[in-house]
């Protein structure tokens, strides 16, 4: 195993993964929102959004794939951070990781097919075995496997993008949970297929957020504040990248999604520790609330979408189809209300939970089912969904 140090990081800095996690999952969760609200079912997603309202329009283009990326580089940085640990402890590497990615596997699993069909967990977890045997290689090793990766999104994207935007119509969505299991497992070819994408673009993020860790990204010295610097006007790029896509029409949505947002979330990797040192305070309940989701990521992710499909999902409160019924503007600010009750209520209770624990009750889990004392990385920075 080959190791590579980097700049200690700024007492300043010390809550900005957290900080970042936890705007990381909201916004995961301001994308996931809108598949919940349409009355057509998930499988909307794969005929196009269409008959809202611009200002929908708007709100899905800020939230899509930006905030997935940067969740996905922080969860690089969580990797480096573990393998650094194993590193000093003498703890053979990958070793227990891998024990690690199946348990985060079998419950994305349980997750897609009881909650969700768009879930991230399985492709993390795949991602996470092919990166574990790369990060301790030399640097020449990652970027080929890196570049390799990128490619072959860069291909399936061009691909998609030539085919033009999606259509047709889309089957009826069943109206009792046990249905909706049944479709899943059923339909898995269909919903599932985007691990073709989520997979390799995880590849590239994972590494390139061990890159940056070890390049000194939450370091307070000149070199982590000029590396900020640059991460932030790559994030502007992709804000005009996404802008000019958005433009494009439907057509463009895996270009935006794939490679646009990666950018927008480099971006945020670099602004938002630059904003909480100079804000060099404690912050509000806001800011503790946000750090309390970052810290029980998965529970919190996993927790979000249980809420909404009980709020949106016909066997549930029934909220899509009612408000299919509602004139655009009053539907889009149920959503948006919905949406924030739903964030500020998870940073509430996981505040409440880290009272009593040291992290969110999936996260125990985890732990548990590795049989230790402690996870596979104890520090709270290196905590990832």
């Amino acid at each position: 195993m080959t190791t590579t140090g980097s700049p200690p990081v700024s007492a300043d800095r010390l809550s900005a993964p957290d900080v970042l996690r936890g705007l990381a999952i909201a916004g995961t969760f301001a994308t996931n929102i809108w598949v919940f609200a349409d009355p057509r079912g998930p499988a909307a997603v794969f005929a196009g959004f269409d008959g809202g309202w611009w200002a929908d329009t708007v709100l899905r283009t800020v939230a899509n794939g930006k905030f997935l990326a940067l969740l996905t580089l922080l969860f690089g940085i969580g990797m480096e951070l573990q393998y650094r640990s194993a590193v000093r402890r003498g703890v053979r590497w990958p070793g227990r990781y891998l024990a690690r990615a199946g348990i985060l596997f079998v419950e994305g699993l349980l997750h897609y097919v009881l909650v969700f069909e768009f879930d991230v967990l399985m492709g993390y977890a795949i991602a996470s075995v092919l990166v574990a045997w790369l990060v301790g290689r030399s640097a020449a090793v990652r970027v080929a496997a890196g570049s390799l990766a990128g490619a072959f999104v860069l291909l399936v994207v061009g691909a998609l993008t030539l085919a033009g935007a999606p259509g047709g119509g889309v089957p009826a969505y069943p109206a009792t949970w046990s249905g909706q299991v049944g479709e899943r497992l059923t339909g898995m070819g269909l919903y599932r297929i985007e691990l073709v994408l989520i997979v390799p673009s995880a590849v590239v993020l994972f590494l390139l957020g061990s890159a940056l860790l070890r390049a000194g990204v939450f370091a307070g010295d000149a070199a982590g504040a000029r590396l900020r610097r640059g991460l932030t006007a790559v994030g502007a790029v992709g804000v005009l990248l996404t802008v000019l896509t958005a433009l494009g029409g439907p057509a463009w949505f895996a270009v935006e999604r794939y490679l646009a947002a990666p950018l927008v979330a480099a971006g945020l990797l670099g602004l938002v520790p630059a904003l909480l040192l100079r804000s060099r305070g404690r912050g509000g309940r806001v800011r503790h609330g946000v750090v309390a989701i970052g810290r029980t990521a998965m529970s919190c992710y996993v927790g979000q979408n249980v809420v909404a499909a009980v709020l949106f999902h016909a066997w549930g409160l029934g909220l899509a189809g009612t408000l299919a019924t509602v004139a655009a503007p009053a539907r889009t600010a149920v959503v948006v209300l919905v949406w924030v009750a739903v964030v500020a209520g998870s940073g509430i209770i996981a505040s409440a939970w880290l009272r009593h624990h040291d992290r969110g009750p999936l996260e125990a889990l985890t732990r548990r089912l590795l049989g230790r004392d402690r996870s596979p990385a104890s520090p709270r920075a290196t905590r990832s969904p």
